[in-house]
């Protein structure tokens, strides 16, 4: 998300999310309060309320049994260990700083943590300063061997142009994510045509293939933009903070469009259109007909969410963040949470945003007798 320097630095803990597993039944009226199937754990007091505490831009990976929380504090970029989603975490544990000097030296941002090949690998947006954002570009670090706490190796920026093999620069990205789509390690972001330069540029979703979890090996293809009239921003059309989804052989990016300082802030997603097509095709892949997830009474500016599942794996959630009042900024952003269900279609319904301070049931498997 694009955002002042003063805001980033305090928009605190982010949280980030993995891929999708199994079916849950739909969830529409899950979002408001505990519903019957969780009426058992909440009578046990076995709940929690939204929101969870302040930031932005959340992303959560869980991995054998325990969840981990990726953040940027200022400049530098901390991992977090925890036995439930919603429960204590463990003190954090800082893995990479900013250095004083180079092309990520400040304005660090969004990291996601994800576990390749035996490996973990953080991806993270940052710059030279700011603002003005005109120089945002992508960083790769990965572990040396299988213990999240490193040690970490800086492998630099990730190449997000269209002219590798001649050696063109790379374009202005945020918000980087990468999954296995078909069988193929494909990186996707939001970005800028090449010969933008101001903050008033349409952010597009783009895509590329990775040899690698620290290369990408082609140039990138524009996947989506921001052309549909409830994609649209008072300001601003984009497409950003991209998570891909799967379930079954069904794979969605959902994305965030509309300006991420407005309320109208939300989510939609795109849906590969077959198991066998091209993920790096733009014709392989379908809008949703209007927003998947936005803004309730209370709940501003709903976007940049991630997923996960339950400790048992039952159950799907969306983890997300959203303004606290209407009036445009990056103010009083905050984290939230909330279970989701499952369309007929395939689709994921992710109902509407829980009311901060409704009591919601917890994932089922963190409360013990």
């Amino acid at each position: 998300m694009r955002g002042s320097w003063r805001a980033w630095r305090a928009a605190g803990l982010l949280l980030a999310a993995a891929s999708m597993v199994a079916g849950h039944p739909t969830a529409h009226a899950r979002a408001d309060a505990v519903d019957a199937t969780a009426a058992g754990r909440a009578d046990a007091g076995c709940v929690f309320t939204n929101p969870i505490q302040p930031g932005a831009d959340p992303w959560v990976l869980r991995h054998e049994n325990a969840y981990w929380f990726a953040a940027s504090h200022g400049d530098a970029i901390v991992l977090q260990r925890s036995a439930s989603l919603t429960g204590p975490r463990e003190p954090g544990v800082t893995i990479w700083r900013a250095p004083a000097d180079g092309w990520n030296r400040s304005g660090v941002w969004a990291p996601e943590l994800h576990f390749i090949d035996g490996r973990w690998v953080v991806y993270y947006t940052a710059g030279r300063g700011g603002p003005p954002w005109t120089e945002r570009r992508v960083g790769v670090l990965q572990t040396e061997g299988a213990d999240p706490h490193g040690p970490w190796t800086d492998h630099g920026m990730l190449y997000t142009g269209d002219g590798l093999a001649s050696g063109t620069p790379p374009v202005w990205a945020i918000d980087l994510t990468v999954a296995r789509i078909g069988g193929r390690l494909v990186a996707i972001w939001s970005g800028w045509e090449r010969n933008a330069d101001t903050d008033r540029t349409v952010q597009h979703l783009y895509a590329a293939p990775m040899d690698g979890p620290t290369r990408i090996a082609g140039d990138r293809v524009r996947l989506s933009s921001p052309v549909e009239p409830w994609e649209r921003g008072e300001e601003l059309d984009l497409q950003e903070g991209p998570t891909v989804v799967t379930r079954g052989q069904d794979t969605f990016i959902l994305y965030s469009t509309g300006e991420s300082w407005r309320p109208a802030y939300k989510l939609g997603w795109l849906r590969l259109v077959s198991p066998t097509a091209d993920p790096l095709r733009a014709d392989s892949w379908t809008k949703s007909a209007g927003p998947v997830f936005k803004g309730s009474e209370g709940v501003h500016g709903v976007g940049h969410a991630s997923v996960t599942t339950s400790p048992d794996g039952s159950e799907h959630w969306i983890v997300y963040h959203a303004k606290a009042r209407p009036d445009p900024g990056w103010q009083d952003r905050k984290v939230r949470m909330q279970r989701f269900g499952w369309r007929a279609d395939g689709t994921p319904d992710f109902g509407v945003p829980a009311a901060s301070g409704a009591m919601l049931a917890r994932p089922a498997g963190e409360c013990r007798d």
